[in-house]
């Protein structure tokens, strides 16, 4: 079976694992902490980092950080993972959804500003599946409402958004914050991990004091408000030190693989492949399918089919707007996202992993050929 994912990790990784072992930095606190902080915000053309224990909590630390009200709106994409849900539930905000794109699959910026209110607190765009989504309108509407853009970048390491037209930009710089995840999907991992990155000073000071418990600098144990554990260590941060320095190398790696995929399966009549528009450079963390519905299947009867011909995939997210633990809270009634609602049904990603060779790519093309050709 080929998997959906696959890592690569190299000996340099594994001497800084190896390093933060054998000093007894193994926690929350060593030299390769600081370093893949800023690393990483320094790639992304950020001033501060704050690493957190996975995606979701860098999320939940992102709003947090910003102390939003009771009852604050953020407008967030139906289609994205439930993170996004709950870093705006966990802060006691609410979720606000708009349809995504049907090509690029990130959030419909069109249909952004119609759900912009008196309580809306922030804007969370999504780089859905490594696509940046298209930030200018979003950071022009957020400017003009004074409002925050929480930017989710954690899967989108290293793609590009040409800022104004003229400005390359990598994701996870735009916005009051952005964060990152790192699980072992991801094309930087640390098996799981996060961070939040931001330009401004007071957030991250809010961050790192929030990731730990809320202890005062005063008086270790005593708390003026409530924190969180969201502490990454050491080990982690060793694995992710290197992969940093290589990043460009990765990104080259998955843009090489989508584009053997492309050339193999762009003929097929029967699927719709990932598009990348002339204002971004995607990485393409995951190939995504979207399988037409005159084949008469979808996509979890592709997958099983795939399956038996030895190729592993992933369905696509199921929009927000249809997740029972929401709306058994009363949230989305009566709201409809067609766009998201047949990707969710009709969408699914091939093996994807770093570790991927042209191989086994040739031999998904064939499997996906002989599925829907």
């Amino acid at each position: 079976m080929i998997p959906v994912n696959s890592v690569s990790l190299t000996p340099e990784d594994l001497a800084n694992v190896s390093e933060a072992v054998e000093t007894g930095w193994i926690s929350s606190s060593g030299r390769f902490i600081e370093e893949f902080e800023t690393s990483w915000a320094a790639y992304c053309g950020r001033r501060f980092g704050v690493a957190v224990s996975n995606g979701t909590t860098a999320l939940q630390l992102a709003v947090a950080a910003l102390r939003p009200e009771p009852g604050a709106e953020i407008v967030m994409p139906s289609f994205t993972i439930m993170s996004c849900a709950l870093a705006a539930l966990y802060n006691d905000c609410v979720p606000v959804l708009v349809d995504c794109d049907p090509d690029t699959w990130c959030l419909d910026v069109d249909q952004v500003a119609d759900k912009l209110s008196e309580r809306t607190f922030a804007v969370m765009p999504v780089h859905m599946y490594g696509h940046p989504a298209d930030m200018d309108p979003l950071t022009r509407m957020s400017a003009e409402r004074g409002v925050h853009v929480i930017e989710d970048a954690a899967q989108a390491h290293g793609a590009q958004y040409l800022a104004s037209g003229s400005e390359w930009t990598r994701c996870g710089g735009f916005g009051t914050v952005s964060s990152f995840s790192f699980y072992a999907n991801k094309p930087v991992t640390t098996g799981e991990g996060g961070m939040l990155l931001t330009d401004d000073d007071e957030v991250a000071e809010r961050a790192r004091g929030l990731r730990n418990l809320a202890f005062r600098k005063d008086r270790r144990f005593v708390h003026a408000e409530l924190g969180f554990n969201f502490r990454l260590t050491n080990v982690q941060a060793a694995l992710g030190v290197g992969q940093v320095a290589r990043i460009e190398q990765i990104v080259a790696r998955k843009r090489e693989v989508a584009r053997a995929y492309a050339a193999r399966l762009g003929a097929l009549e029967t699927v719709q492949l990932p598009v990348e528009r002339e204002w971004a450079r995607s990485i393409y963390w995951m190939f995504g399918l979207v399988v037409s519905e005159e084949t008469g299947l979808d996509a979890a009867e592709v997958a099983r089919r795939l399956a038996e011909r030895g190729v592993e995939t992933r369905p696509f997210f199921v929009g927000l707007h249809e997740q029972p633990v929401l709306t058994g809270r009363g949230l989305f009634a009566g709201e409809t996202y067609p766009v998201t609602h047949r990707l969710a049904r009709q969408g699914l990603y091939l093996p994807s992993g770093l570790g991927l060779s042209d191989e086994e790519v040739g031999r998904v093309c064939d499997a996906v050929e002989e599925v829907l050709g």
